[in-house]
């Protein structure tokens, strides 16, 4: 038979990543960030991922809310002489 046990040493690990991924995936929701937010569970990092972002990232506009600017057209009256 098999023993599975967890190490000791893996739960203060797990707790970490978990703690920094739920800060991490609730900021990049709140923001419209579904890149970060999907990166966050595909890769796993340790938390270090989810820091990088919240440290550096996270006040990036997303692509979808910059405006777009529009160009109007200067039209230009004939003077009458």
């Amino acid at each position: 038979m098999v023993d599975i046990t967890i190490p000791l040493w893996l739960y203060p690990v797990l707790a970490w990543t978990l703690v920094w991924k739920a800060i991490g995936a609730w900021k990049a929701a709140k923001k419209d960030h579904v890149i970060w937010f999907v990166a966050f569970f595909i890769f796993n990092t340790l938390g270090i991922l989810p820091i990088l972002y919240l440290l550096f990232f996270q006040n990036m506009v997303p692509y979808k809310k910059i405006k777009k600017v529009s160009v109007k057209k200067v039209v230009r009256k004939k003077s009458s002489k």
